[in-house]
């Protein structure tokens, strides 16, 4: 962005306004070095071989004048012009770069099990909760995909459509709750149903389903593996994700406050076929660890390429500096011309 100070500002010379700059030609500075060696040496040898004229001078006759000092001016205003002739060679510059970054994006639809089996306490606090969280962070590892999310036990509805609104999509997810639907099952083939009739529509060039469950399909009033070649004619790939462990699992507590263990069996025959219908990955995860390591190797799989396109705005301030030493310049010559460099030189 171009500065609102005039050339003549004194503001072009302050630390802070230099070392906002990106100097396209840096190494020029090197000659400023190589120019004060060299008045270095040309004084050390004037020193040396002028010539003196001995006088002899009472104490009271030797006086110091302040005219005299003035022989310096001229070394240096010429100092100072060619100082500014090298900062104008170093282009200083100030750039505004910008990045624009897009990628084509996937569609994805979240489908989780809301069911009476995710109150099981195998995954702490238990399964949907733990679920939730993982969804969360898979959604914020997203870029300009757009997510849905489809919610299911005895039914299944569409908790929300396709968007790239994150913000608004993780309000949802944490608004998921077991009183969402009253009718009791696990309805897999429905819940397949709605995010297929979510994705057909999309013209994306990937558009994947993800499903979690822990239960086998004892509801809904669609065939999961009819359901799963209906998502498979729309070209959507499924991954199934079968939660929680076999045995004895935590679930509430007795009369007494203490935990009460149920048997927890899963068929994972129908989540296998399902996800080989779909062609993507079938995966049992029995605690939260292990979901996370689920979600984060389907983003890894399924992360569209993104680009970028960079726009860079400078804005160059050699001519500041080229002014400045011009002004210097005609200084040392009024300082070489004039009666001033006379006067010094007597």
């Amino acid at each position: 962005m171009e500065s609102t100070n005039p050339w003549f500002s004194v503001n072009w010379f302050t630390w802070s306004k230099l070392q906002s700059f990106d100097w396209e030609q840096p190494l020029w500075f090197y000659l400023l070095l190589v120019i004060l060696i060299v008045l270095l040496i040309r004084g050390l040898v004037m020193a040396r071989f002028r010539q003196r004229l001995p006088i002899a001078l009472t104490k009271k006759d030797i006086k110091s004048d302040p005219v005299s000092y003035l022989r310096i001016v001229p070394p240096i205003l010429f100092f100072i012009t060619i100082s500014l002739l090298v900062t104008a060679l170093a282009r200083p510059q100030s750039t505004n770069e910008q990045v624009e970054q897009w990628s084509e994006g996937i569609d994805i639809m979240m489908t989780i099990d809301i069911s009476e089996s995710m109150q099981i306490e195998d995954f702490r606090p238990n399964r949907l909760e733990a679920a939730k969280e993982v969804a969360r962070n898979f959604v914020a590892g997203r870029f300009q995909d757009r997510i849905g999310l489809v919610v299911f036990s005895g039914d299944a509805f569409s908790r929300s459509p396709l968007t790239s609104d994150y913000e608004l999509l993780n309000s949802y997810i944490d608004d998921i709750s077991f009183d969402l639907i009253e009718n009791r099952g696990t309805a897999i083939g429905s819940a397949l149903a709605v995010a297929t009739n979510r994705l057909r529509e999309s013209d994306s060039k990937s558009k994947v389903l993800i499903l979690l469950s822990d239960g086998d399909n004892t509801a809904g009033n669609i065939d999961p593996i009819t359901a799963a070649k209906l998502a498979q004619a729309y070209d959507i790939k499924i991954y199934t994700i079968a939660i929680g462990k076999e045995g004895k699992v935590p679930f509430g507590t007795d009369f007494f406050g203490r935990p009460r263990y149920v048997e927890n069996t899963l068929d994972e025959t129908n989540l296998r076929e399902i996800a080989k219908i779909g062609r993507g990955n079938f995966y049992r995860v029995s605690d939260k660890e292990a979901l996370e390591q689920v979600f984060g190797e389907i983003d890894s799989l399924e992360k569209a390429e993104i680009k970028e396109t960079r726009y860079k705005d400078t804005t160059d301030y050699y001519s500041i500096y080229l002014r400045w030493a011009m002004v210097f310049f005609v200084l040392w010559l009024l300082t070489k011309s004039t009666f001033v460099t006379s006067a010094l030189s007597d």
